[in-house]
């Protein structure tokens, strides 16, 4: 592969610390890939808001990643930074900002995630009108899905092309939703169209059962697995903590020993990027030869983790996959 700028920059300067293991995994990575392995990377915390689509997309165009998994919020984040972008608002002296600051927002329709504000109108509430009529569609035919699978119809649709503020090649889901590729997004409830749909459960205006559940993510997720991970296997690339890493991770040892499917692999390579303490029964902050004795990872396994600031490495290393 040519390198281009940013790789060469990498390769010169990034020899030694957190710099060496980020270039570790990410020629890691490559290999695992040439070799014919598949990899699942995990988006946690505000991932989609940092906009790590400008470089995220383009691996999935590249078909450098085959399966994902993230929060609910990195579900819709991305979607409502296509389609509200010039609306948002930065606050660099977040830093600064007293309870009043914050009360003002708030008041003005500002939801802050840390130096960025996500407008309501524009954000949520656009994309709320599209996504119901989509949820009706559904129930009206007795249809169930997964909330990726609504956000997919959505995106699909065209109704929202007349909002675009970005580029729609810088758009994740909008990438993954041309490519169809598998998404598990455990704990979606806990996100902004989690909590609409349950105020419209509330209402009886649309049933829970519209919804597939977590449980059936895990089910899927499992046939997903059994299914890729021959030869070279699946590799695992964790970006941040939380329940968007944790949830899949752990199809493994449900399949081996709940299952008592034996003939299951472990995960093939694991990269975590990282600020967790690595302490205090923090599971997002476990160093990875702790997933061993929970059968997720091998002895062999390639293990990596980069104790920094996801929003700056994870680019980096996507751009040194893409050979950027």
């Amino acid at each position: 592969m040519q390198r281009g700028p940013i790789s060469q920059f990498m390769e010169k300067h990034y020899r030694h610390f957190n710099a060496a293991a980020m270039m570790d995994a990410a020629k890691a990575y490559e290999v695992h890939l040439a070799e014919g392995g598949k990899m699942m990377v995990t988006l946690a915390g505000a991932m989609s808001t940092a906009e790590l689509g400008i470089s995220f997309a383009e691996m999935i165009r590249q078909d450098k990643v085959q399966i994902i998994s993230c929060t609910g919020a990195n579900l819709e984040e991305d979607i409502m930074n296509l389609v509200a972008h010039s609306h948002y608002k930065r606050v660099p002296n977040y830093r600064d900002l007293t309870p009043k600051d914050e009360w003002e927002l708030l008041e003005n329709h500002f939801n802050r995630v840390t130096d960025t504000c996500i407008p309501e109108e524009e954000a949520f509430r656009r994309m709320q009108q599209h996504i119901h009529k989509i949820w009706q569609d559904a129930e009206a035919k007795g249809e169930r899905y997964f909330p990726h699978e609504y956000m997919y119809k959505m995106l699909l649709s065209g109704v929202l092309e007349q909002y675009y503020e970005i580029d729609p090649k810088n758009s994740w889901m909008l990438a993954a939703a041309q490519k169809n590729i598998p998404i598990v997004v455990p704990g979606w409830e806990d996100s902004t169209m989690g909590n609409i749909f349950a105020s419209y459960v509330i209402k009886k205006q649309l049933k829970a059962s519209t919804m597939k559940s977590g449980i059936e993510y895990m089910v899927q997720l499992s046939e997903w697995y059994r299914a890729n991970s021959a030869g070279k296997g699946v590799g695992f690339f964790q970006i941040g903590g939380g329940i968007a890493g944790d949830f899949p991770i752990c199809v493994v040892p449900m399949m081996y020993q709940d299952l008592e499917w034996h003939d299951v692999p472990f995960w093939s390579y694991f990269c975590q990027i990282s600020d967790s303490t690595t302490s205090y029964g923090s599971y997002s902050g476990a160093v990875p030869n702790e997933k061993i004795t929970w059968g997720k990872l091998g002895i062999e396994t390639p293990k990596f983790i980069v104790e920094s600031d996801a929003s700056i490495v994870a680019p980096l290393m996507f751009g040194w996959i893409l050979g950027w």
